[in-house]
């Protein structure tokens, strides 16, 4: 009996990492199966928040304790003094691509622009059941899956959202790819 249910938890595991972070009905992650995806490396167990001390975690990826709503305010703030835009970064410490996307943050390619042009507050979204009516603000997760990615002006303006998807698969990404997004939205005369 024990060997069975391994290989149930084995097969649902590889079916969340194979079908990445899409958030199709009919996907993994609205499934509420309760499987959790492992980290796809030992290095993203042991990321580090990607933004500002106002709206990250302690212990790195996404908080769903943290208030959304007040950390985007903080982040407008803080862009609006620094001549930075805000990047809205959707997603779930479950999901490999957000992992992923997370760990390039820290890349030497995409550290530096994304330091000097964004302040960054990333929003759990649980297995879709978390801060999905603010998500709906900015962008559809319907399309977008996650990873998703919003940038927003010191105005609070939506510049551009990822509602294609694009980021969705964040692991067959590379840091040019993700630095090429950012400088490409990063305020006027920063790029």
């Amino acid at each position: 009996m024990r060997r069975i249910r391994l290989g149930v938890a084995a097969a649902v595991a590889v079916g969340v990492l194979a079908s990445g972070c899409a958030s199709g009905a009919g996907g993994p992650d609205r499934a509420g199966s309760g499987a959790a995806a492992a980290p796809t490396s030992a290095a993203a167990e042991s990321a580090v928040p990607t933004s500002t001390a106002a709206s990250g975690s302690a212990d790195g990826g996404y908080d769903a304790a943290r208030n959304a709503e007040t950390d985007i305010k903080v982040a407008l703030a803080e862009a609006a003094k620094g001549n930075r835009e805000v990047l809205l970064d959707f997603g779930a410490n479950w999901c490999p691509d957000c992992r992923a996307l997370d760990l390039m943050y820290r890349a030497p390619q995409v550290a530096p622009v994304l330091a000097k042009n964004y302040v960054v507050v990333p929003v759990d979204v649980g297995r879709f059941d978390h801060n999905v009516d603010l998500a709906a603000r900015y962008v559809d997760l319907r399309t977008s899956g996650i990873p998703a990615l919003v940038v927003l002006g010191a105005d609070g303006k939506v510049r551009t959202a990822t509602d294609d998807g694009s980021f969705s698969s964040a692991r067959s990404m590379t840091p040019g790819q993700v630095s090429a997004f950012l400088a490409k939205w990063a305020p006027a005369g920063q790029q």
